[in-house]
């Protein structure tokens, strides 16, 4: 991701939380006991095997050519380099943990549902939180979120051994049978609350979490040797980040990554929630790109962008900042996305405002590929969805401001705005991209 921008959007992010178990305000707040540190002065690393290979070859399945299409146009191409990393996306078979319904999408970056309200994620992502956990061949690595066992799947040649936690018992089941099935022998898996991580296996060398709590629980911390990493995404339920944690000299450091959309950790983090989405109130944040990620160029909200571009200079029409999508190559996805809740029973429609320019338009490779704002909208269970869209009607090179309405239907609970070319080639200039939600009677 490329980003462009003035020292506005620049502030320290480097942050120490100490640890130091003294502090009644973290403990009150979590309402947990100082956990003991016995174990922590042997490095786990240095306790673990080699890790075993998956006994099936995958590289020879139907499938091989469609990995081998993932991993250079979405995932090197979008900015992963660790050669270990895209060796093991290339050759774990995403489709064998999905349903047989999904398979046909497997192999796109997108992620799809597995059951009990839960997503695998996007191929990106997983090769991107994996690149950012610097696996080690005798790590001890812990997730908390096992799904559908992709993730611990990816990680399985890299590490030593991977012990993954499900708190949703058929997921956990199943992803069990498909790890042990393909034969990754060196993933140990258990059905529980991760929030409490695995006390008894650990302290871990590296920890990664594919689900979001609004704050970092701190039995994973405590749980994490000294030097060692967490991946986890933390924040609001529609306004994450993904944060890069690495324990020095008994504090914990952290690094904002990017902004990030995860299914919330369930159980004791979200009972701990404090800030609750408002399906009713419906609103976007950030939407002139204004406020960046701490010591970054990048706008907190927005996420999962490709060929995007922000703009610093004295043409934006709201602020200091814009949007810029550009591509050459029909097809190719141009855009970025933000999440939030709605409840289809409070909205009856939606209305979508934003200022454009288009500075130059090609066609897609089929007529439906035209630049706009779509918005998908999902139900309680993200086992139903239906994606609208708000075309692009202003083709100036000036700024214009488009307005549209899309309705909402009543079984709608949460939903994905994307703004972007659809597919279509050229640069259009994107600012002020906002929701109305108007109720219904």
């Amino acid at each position: 991701m490329l980003h462009k921008a003035g020292a506005n959007c620049r502030t320290n992010t480097r942050r120490r939380i100490m640890l130091r178990h003294s502090f009644s305000t973290v403990l009150l707040f979590y309402g947990l006991l100082a956990m003991s540190s016995s174990g922590f002065s042997q490095p786990a690393a240095a306790r673990q095997p080699q890790p075993s290979a998956p006994r099936r070859n995958f590289s020879a399945d139907r499938y091989a050519n469609a990995r081998e299409r993932m991993v250079r146009e979405d995932i090197a191409a979008s900015g992963v380099t660790d050669t270990r990393v895209l060796e093991s996306m290339r050759l774990t078979p995403r489709h064998e943990f999905v349903a047989a319904s999904q398979r046909p999408l497997a192999y796109f970056d997108m992620s799809l549902p597995i059951g009990e309200r839960q997503t695998i994620s996007g191929p990106f992502v997983v090769a991107y939180m994996t690149e950012q956990l610097d696996p080690k061949p005798t790590d001890r690595v812990l997730e908390i979120g096992t799904g559908s066992g992709y993730q611990a799947a990816v990680l399985s040649p890299l590490v030593g051994t991977v012990y993954s936690i499900e708190i949703h018992q058929a997921l956990g089941r199943r992803a069990r049978a498909t790890l042990r099935r393909l034969g990754y022998t060196n993933v140990v898996t258990k059905i529980g609350d991760g929030f409490m991580g695995w006390e008894e296996k650990g302290p871990f060398d590296k920890i990664i979490v594919t689900c979001s709590p609004e704050e970092i629980p701190l039995p994973l911390i405590d749980q994490l040797i000294e030097d060692g990493i967490m991946i986890i995404p933390v924040g609001e339920r529609y306004e994450q980040t993904l944060v890069r944690l690495q324990k020095r000299a008994g504090k914990l450091e952290r690094t904002d990554l990017v902004p990030s959309l995860f299914v919330p950790m369930t159980g004791q983090a979200e009972e701990r929630r404090a800030v609750l989405p408002n399906g009713a109130q419906p609103r976007l944040a950030n939407s002139s790109f204004e406020e960046c990620l701490p010591d970054s160029e990048t706008p907190t909200a927005w996420y999962y962008g490709r060929q995007e571009v922000f703009l610093e200079n004295n043409t934006s029409p709201d602020g200091q900042r814009h949007l810029l999508l550009k591509n050459s190559e029909p097809g190719r996805p141009s855009h970025i996305f933000q999440g939030f809740p709605i409840d289809g029973r409070s909205v009856r429609e939606l209305k979508i405002s934003y200022r454009v320019r288009v500075l130059e338009l090609g066609s897609g490779r089929i007529p439906a590929e035209k630049p706009g704002v779509a918005i998908r909208f999902f139900d309680e269970r993200r086992t139903r969805s239906t994606r609208l869209v708000a075309p692009l009607r202003i083709f100036n090179s000036d700024w214009g401001l488009v307005t549209s309405s899309i309705l909402v239907p009543t079984w709608s609970r949460e939903a994905i705005l994307q703004v972007g070319l659809m597919g279509a080639t050229g640069q259009i200039e994107f600012d002020e991209i906002q929701i109305i939600s108007v109720k219904r009677s």
